[in-house]
């Protein structure tokens, strides 16, 4: 089942992104674009939460509901 985690998602001024997320300490992400920063956020935050589960015991997250918004990112 898959889990869900908020990120928040910042421009910096260098013109990166920049992903941060209350819900999994220690996440830090950062692209050229949007897509690229979610995808380096996710693959951060499987590799924190496996190394969390090995050491502390699995981060309690709450579950993908059946249906939720999601905000679509369409470049200009």
């Amino acid at each position: 089942m898959e889990r869900v985690a908020k990120l928040h998602i910042e421009k910096l001024p260098e013109g990166v992104y920049l992903a941060t997320s209350d819900d999994i300490p220690g996440l830090v992400a950062q692209g050229r674009t949007i897509a690229e920063t979610l995808e380096i956020a996710r693959d951060v935050a499987r590799k924190l939460l496996d190394a969390r589960a090995e050491r502390e015991g699995e981060l309690s997250l709450a579950f993908a509901e059946e249906s939720f918004d999601y905000p679509l990112i369409i470049g200009a």
